[in-house]
């Protein structure tokens, strides 16, 4: 049987501070400690340090190709932009593709998704979703962006099937892609379990995630009011940056909740935060399989989240190891927080429960599977 010797990752940056980062630099991280070369091909990194500490062994590649420079312009201009980028993207990467002689290339579902079964450099090709089948249609957007975020969905559907393999998330998200055969669930793993849970008395709860409309946090801000009303002695701590920073601010301060609800930078030390926390909310429109749920429940963290497609159901189970509120329900959100804020012993015992439902998503167990799917796929005949 051939071994796994050489994988390419291709996403647009790792320069973020958010999951899907985290998760391809942990992967990364633990495959180069197992002694397969590594590298990542970005295409809009312009120079920017990986937010996430990468292995010395692992090799970056910048295509400088920049999608994000045409954020700022019209539909047409953004198009025919496009269409221009997707052609340099290709060349450029099928030529670096050629010179790494991987065994697997794997694409983090960015703008090299369209491109990259195609190329034909001797590799197996796997697709990866970090986010929901419907991820497009839950964007928000009206008129004539509303009818290219539902072709783009259709087309992910179409490019799913190019690849050899392609891997979801959760069981949630598989169904909604219907019977493709080449489909397959391996779940991210949390980041570090730490040797002590959380002691849960610190009168916190901590929320993380990018300040943009996906993580709807505008909804937990809302909510927040009606649990000042009660526990006004509790603190919302929200770690994150974003385009929405100052539109949050502004609804902190109409809600006069300034001395109660906080916009905390992203952090390394975020486990930290996690710890010092007691109660872990999250209030996101869409998700694939939220990272930052997976770390506080490996912290020993109560949950309580939104039901949004996907993640939540696939972690928390309802009255165990958190709370599940239906999309949109901020008073249902309010009273789950107050439940929990109200009374010691459940925190505990969902805190617990939460710690001992993370050894699923470790990283040895999860890490396996990928390893078998590498190996099955390089020996297939």
């Amino acid at each position: 049987m051939k071994k796994i010797k050489r994988v390419v990752y291709c996403i647009g940056g790792t320069f973020n501070s958010g999951g899907m980062e985290r998760v391809l630099a942990n992967k990364a991280n633990y495959l180069a400690a197992q002694g397969i070369t590594v590298a990542i091909v970005t295409t809009d990194q312009q120079q920017r340090a990986p937010y996430f500490t990468l292995n010395e062994l692992i090799s970056c590649f910048d295509l400088g190709i920049n999608y994000t420079a045409s954020s700022n312009q019209n539909i047409l201009q953004k198009g025919l932009g496009y269409l221009v980028k997707q052609w340099r993207h290709r060349r450029k990467l099928r030529r670096l593709l050629k010179e790494l002689k991987a065994d697997v290339v794997i694409s983090m579902f960015d703008n090299d998704a369209n491109l990259l079964w195609g190329i034909q450099d001797g590799s197996k090709k796997i697709l990866e979703a970090h986010f929901s089948r419907f991820k497009r249609l839950q964007y928000g957007r009206r008129g004539l962006w509303k009818r290219i975020d539902a072709w783009r969905s259709e087309q992910d559907l179409k490019v799913a099937k190019q690849y050899d393999k392609f891997v979801v998330l959760t069981e949630e998200d598989k169904e909604y892609w219907g019977e493709l055969p080449n489909m397959t669930v391996i779940p991210n793993a949390h980041s570090f379990a730490p040797e002590q849970p959380a002691a849960l008395a610190n009168k916190r709860v901590i929320a993380v995630g990018r300040y943009d409309y996906q993580k709807g946090f505008d909804e937990l801000i809302a909510a927040w009011a009606s649990v000042k009303e009660v526990f006004p002695d509790w603190q919302l701590h929200i770690f994150g940056k974003g385009e929405l920073e100052e539109a949050y601010r502004k609804q902190i301060k109409g809600l006069d909740l300034q001395d109660v609800v906080r916009l905390c930078p992203p952090t390394e030390k975020i486990a930290e935060e996690y710890l010092s926390s007691s109660i872990f909310a999250m209030t996101s429109r869409y998700e694939g399989l939220p990272m930052a749920m997976l770390e506080a429940q490996a912290c020993g963290l109560p949950l309580v989240a939104y039901a949004c497609k996907c993640g939540p159901r696939d972690i928390i189970v309802d009255g165990q190891n958190g709370y599940l509120i239906p999309e949109g329900d901020q008073a249902g959100m309010a009273n789950a927080l107050i439940r929990l804020m109200q009374d010691e012993e459940l925190r505990k015992r969902m805190g617990s429960n939460a710690r001992h439902e993370s050894v699923q998503f470790s990283e040895e167990g999860v890490m396996k599977r990928w390893m078998d799917l590498l190996g099955q796929l390089i020996n297939k005949q």
